[in-house]
């Protein structure tokens, strides 16, 4: 995989309270990514920005919601996020204080 497309598979890291939960119990870290962006893409561009390892990669499409607005019904856009696993003892630290 080229260096250009590792920086257009992970779009950046979605940060919830459920996020986080995932983090701590399970050792794992969730990102928005591109669209059309699959699993070997996506633990490459991880491994290669984070200097980790993946030991796993679980993706979920997520779909807009439709909202009621004063102009009328619109919607909101939906995205892809990845559920990524990283080896025991390892960490990302989205801070990037070290």
């Amino acid at each position: 995989m080229n260096q250009e497309r590792i920086f257009k598979v992970l779009l950046g890291p979605h940060i919830t309270e459920k996020a986080a939960v995932v983090a701590d119990e399970k050792n794992q870290y969730v990102f928005k990514v591109a669209a059309d962006a699959t699993k070997p893409e996506i633990k490459a561009a991880v491994e290669a920005l984070f200097e980790v390892t993946v030991t796993g990669v679980n993706t979920v499409n997520v779909k807009g919601k439709t909202k009621r607005t004063a102009r009328g019904i619109g919607r909101r856009k939906g995205f892809r996020k990845a559920y990524v696993a990283v080896a025991e003892g390892q960490e990302i630290d989205f801070a990037g204080a070290e």
